[in-house]
């Protein structure tokens, strides 16, 4: 008798466990996203998509010409205004990944190569099961309707957006935070950006 209450005293403090646990990722899933309109109010739900697969899959593919992406940073560098109000700001929910803006490397912080090195080895060193996106996505939509949070076009990009998470499929960013914005960043993984390139970063500008 003793066991029997055992068991499913221990079923009970399991199921808390879980609920807790649930409850407070739907919660940093809200503020993530909550946050992501507070800094971009532009944003499309195409950019929150973007933003929390680079989370989920960092650069999300394999590089193998490694000189064809020097050249596009290079290019990048050179041909766009690159400046920005901050150097770094971390990917979706749990900030994986960290998007390191070019301007850390037009005010000198960071060298060119510095960078492409850290966007190089963190693309080639991670890979996330794709199944789980699927997943992750329906909760991010829901987390959107169930709290009721204003994005632009939501329902009509939504289904559009919802096919690309069955495909797998990574997004740019839309028009309207393009042309609001001008993003110009790289990806690399935290722990590597915790390491060598955040400690680089001793001036003002620095997001969250």
């Amino acid at each position: 008798m003793r066991t029997k209450s055992l068991i499913i005293t221990l079923f009970g403090v399991c199921l808390l466990l879980v609920s807790c646990r649930h409850k407070e990722k739907a919660q940093t899933l809200q503020m993530a996203i909550e946050h992501q309109m507070d800094i971009y109010p532009e944003s499309r739900l195409q950019d929150i998509y973007k933003s929390f697969y680079q989370d989920y899959f960092g650069p999300g593919h394999l590089i193998t010409d490694t000189a064809m992406v020097r050249y596009y940073l290079y290019s990048e560098l050179s041909e766009n205004d690159v400046s920005s109000p901050f150097y770094f700001e971390p990917t979706g929910r749990e900030g994986r990944f960290v998007r390191v803006f070019l301007s850390a490397v037009a005010d000198s912080l960071v060298s060119a190569e510095e960078l492409l090195d850290a966007f190089i080895r963190s693309a080639n060193e991670f890979q996330e099961p794709k199944t789980k996106w699927v997943a992750e996505w329906a909760d991010i939509v829901r987390t959107i309707r169930d709290n009721e949070i204003p994005v632009e076009g939501f329902d009509e990009d939504e289904p559009v957006l919802t096919e690309a998470a069955h495909n797998n499929q990574a997004m740019h960013h839309s028009l309207p935070y393009n042309d609001t914005y001008h993003p110009h960043y790289r990806i690399v993984r935290r722990d590597i950006f915790e390491k060598e390139i955040k400690p680089k970063l001793k001036k003002k500008r620095k997001r969250r």
